[in-house]
């Protein structure tokens, strides 16, 4: 985080909390609590870290309602009900502040086609790609080396990180017999993609135009780093995927969902509205209830795999049968 010298009672003043300590201390950087200096804002959101909270050096910390008498004792603090979140807006303002202000327009080794519809406080950085028809909406920003495909559209305040694209075909083939074999006939991918407002996709991350309907980001979604969505997939707002996951053609993902790193959604399935993922699984069945879903196992012989996963499922009932056949047994004369 580039450094600044600003009062406590400057960022306190805007961005609220309870000030408690001396609001003309003078804060050079944003830091965590280990490595802080008597110049540094710090904060403590997960009481894992507690114990960090008596060594920290740090000149002021955020915390919590809970942690209000233990950051005080040990020097300045900023209260607010939920300090990750004050966190966040508080590298918001600091950025806002420390980072050269990114230029409007479309920078001169960009390129535009003549049809496509850029807001005119949109920025498009160096080397995007911006195809026909497609459109940026207020306030986006393409990072180097963006690609936008034909007929593809972001909305407003959008962020896209380097090497992202937009609008590649979908992976749709249609196996044709030939000889003692398969060859892949290639199916025209005639849909878009349809981004709304608010969010965030990471580099290198890609999201393929539908085959005949269009993909569909809904307002607020973040994708993290090399995520994969395929062509028709759904995702409801306000849901994050997590580094290397995907979702497979025609899924739905519902709203307010959070996809763990290197999970695996396949095609066709359906996750209802707060359904949450944990890293590394592989969803095979829709989700229809709100909930947290975890899920691996080994890769077998199919035949093989679906009986000890038909086995598997009937794990917890056959332990239930075995501890009351013992429980019998040991009631017995």
């Amino acid at each position: 985080m580039p450094p600044l010298d600003v009062a406590l009672r400057d960022i306190a003043g805007q961005l609220g909390g309870e000030l408690v300590g001396d609001g003309a201390l003078r804060i050079h950087r944003i830091g965590p609590l280990e490595g802080a200096d008597a110049h540094t804002l710090s904060f403590l959101a997960n009481p894992r870290y507690a114990p960090q909270l008596q060594a920290t050096q740090a000149g002021c910390v955020i915390v919590g309602p809970a942690m209000r008498d233990a950051a005080v004792a040990r020097g300045a603090a900023i209260v607010t009900p939920d300090p990750y979140h004050y966190f966040a807006r508080l590298t918001q303002w600091w950025a806002a502040r420390a980072r050269p202000p990114v230029a409007a327009g479309v920078h001169p080794m960009a390129w535009v086609d003549p049809s496509a519809v850029i807001a005119p406080d949109a920025s498009i950085g160096p080397f995007c790609f911006v195809g026909a028809g497609a459109r940026v909406g207020a306030g986006t920003r393409l990072a180097p080396r963006v690609t936008l495909m034909d007929g593809c559209s972001i909305g407003a305040r959008g962020i896209v990180h380097s090497g992202a694209v937009i609008g590649a075909d979908g992976f749709g083939f249609a196996p044709v017999r030939e000889g003692d074999g398969l060859r892949y006939e290639k199916i025209e991918q005639l849909g878009g993609v349809r981004i709304g407002d608010d969010v965030e996709i990471g580099a290198n991350a890609c999201v393929d135009r539908g085959a005949l309907e269009d993909t569909v980001i809904e307002d607020g979604v973040k994708l993290d780093n090399m995520v994969q969505i395929a062509h028709n997939v759904r995702v409801g707002r306000h849901t994050a995927f997590a580094g290397s996951s995907g979702a497979a053609g025609s899924a739905v993902i519902g709203a307010y969902c959070t996809i763990g790193g290197a999970a695996v959604i396949l095609g066709h399935l359906t996750l209802a509205d707060h359904v949450h993922i944990s890293a590394a699984s592989v969803v095979m069945r829709s989700i229809r209830q709100p909930g947290t879903y975890s899920g691996v196992f080994p890769i077998d012989d199919n035949a093989a795999w679906e009986k000890n996963a038909a086995t598997l499922r009937q794990l917890h009932s056959l332990r239930e049968r075995i501890r009351a056949l013992e429980k019998n047994v040991r009631q017995q004369p």
